[in-house]
């Protein structure tokens, strides 16, 4: 039986990227994102490639949602053997002191519960599997430091930055709680925009440059971290 990877936040750029990657070294390939016609179009984009894929749609935002829809990947292709979290959240908030107590607190919804409720859903396969990992794509937005912190602010991603930042917090704690376990954790941190997306300039990150860095990272399993841009 092939190893599976189910890619949470499927959409063009990094999330294509990483499945023609993995599928590429034999994994099935399961697709999780809200848009059903994204998700049927990356399906048949793989099968032409003699990939084994399979989709469901759902909402990182929802912990019972991003559960179902972990189910349902494994009982068409059997036991997860890594998650990767592609899924983005924050998006509403932009001006901080603008922003709704409601609205602050779900720029975690996506990076922290929504991600916490994956892991937890797929760890007993995570952890069965041996090699078992956790790829988390990240934005710059989250770093800690003066020129991105300004960034956010003067391009109003207020929320988008908190998430990021969560996010990496979240990264590293499941690093050390999951090491002991024999689960890999690993975070590739994208400061620029991807080509093939909607943010996309002349002299974007090429996706496949992003791919072959998680690619490295759950190969070689002693980092992390890892930035592209």
């Amino acid at each position: 039986m092939s190893k599976t990877i189910v890619v949470v936040g499927f959409g063009p750029g990094i999330s294509t990227a990483v499945a023609d990657r993995f599928g590429a070294e034999g994994f099935s390939v399961g697709l999780v994102a809200r848009s059903e016609a994204r998700l049927a179009a990356g399906v048949e984009a793989l099968a032409a490639r003699g990939v084994t894929a399979t989709a469901v749609a759902a909402d990182a935002a929802d912990p019972a949602s991003i559960r179902a829809a972990l189910g349902r990947v494994r009982e068409e292709l059997g036991p997860i053997s890594i998650l990767h979290w592609n899924a983005f959240g924050g998006g509403e908030v932009g001006d901080l002191l603008a922003a709704t107590p409601a609205a602050a607190r779900g720029a975690f919804d996506v990076a922290v519960v929504g991600l916490i409720a994956a892991v937890q859903e797929a760890l007993p396969e995570l952890k069965a599997a041996r090699d078992g990992a956790v790829l988390v794509t990240n934005g710059a937005f989250g770093e800690m430091t003066p020129t991105m912190d300004m960034l956010a602010v003067n391009l109003k991603a207020g929320g988008v930055a908190l998430a990021n930042a969560a996010k990496a917090k979240l990264v590293g704690l499941l690093a050390q709680r999951l090491r002991s376990e024999g689960v890999y954790v690993g975070e590739v941190t994208v400061a620029g925009a991807i080509k093939g997306t909607p943010t996309a300039t002349a002299d974007g990150i090429e996706p496949a440059t992003v791919a072959e860095r998680f690619w490295t990272l759950y190969q070689a399993r002693d980092a992390v971290r890892a930035r592209v841009g």
